[in-house]
């Protein structure tokens, strides 16, 4: 990403949809349209054209939906983020979203400021969960009938990377979490580099994901 610009890559099937985000997300404001998608399909094409550093990804389309298009975008270990975008009534589809690699969810009637927000973080490498269903969505994780929960166990972790990690399945930026748990960004930064190695996880996405399944985070 470039000191003064985010450019965004739109995948929606919607044009009504991507004009409206591409008359929030405004060059004067630091974002340029690097692309745009009709269908998940065509977000490897259009990677492939040019340098982006979020996809805000719509998550209901016809062909290659955005949990699929993210995953397969995810397993080629490529970047760069997924931002979802999704209406208030898919929360299947954001747990879903999680899953498959996406860096967090924004809705669709969102405040400009608050979809700026979002972009701006995900860009930095911080998550992004939309407040307004963050709680629908942490119970639909905790009401899965067969929720993963393999892998390492949290019992790997020291207290104070357990709080950091709790941190990160609320969805709170590194400064926020330096603030609440009154310690360095820096220091942040370290732990949750730890964390990643010890849990074998890839990115926050993948702790958010972690966090959810081994009731770090719970509903509330």
């Amino acid at each position: 990403m470039t000191d003064t610009e985010i450019r965004v890559l739109l995948v929606d099937d919607q044009e009504l949809v991507r004009s409206g985000l591409r008359r929030i997300l405004r060059r004067r404001d630091g974002f340029v349209i690097a692309g745009e998608c009709g269908d998940g399909s065509d977000v490897p094409t259009a990677l492939a054209e040019g340098e982006v550093d979020v996809v805000v990804m719509d998550l209901r389309m016809k062909d290659v939906d955005g949990i699929e298009a993210t995953r397969r975008l995810r397993q080629t270990g490529a970047r760069p983020p997924v931002l979802a975008l999704t209406t208030f009534d898919d929360d299947e589809l954001l747990a879903g979203a999680l899953r498959a690699g996406a860096a967090g969810y924004v809705l669709k009637d969102s405040a400009a400021e608050d979809l700026i927000r979002a972009v701006r973080a995900v860009a930095a490498g911080d998550a992004w969960l939309d407040p307004t269903v963050t709680t629908r969505v942490l119970t639909t994780y905790r009401q899965a009938p067969a929720p993963r929960r393999g892998g390492p166990a949290p019992e790997l972790l020291t207290p104070r990377e357990h709080d950091v990690l709790r941190a990160l399945g609320r969805g709170l930026t590194n400064s926020e979490i330096a603030n609440t748990l009154v310690i360095s960004e820096l220091t942040v930064k370290s732990h949750i580099g730890r964390i990643f190695t010890k849990l074998g996880l890839r990115d926050r996405a993948a702790a958010i994901v972690y966090a959810f399944d081994h009731g770090i985070v719970t509903p509330g």
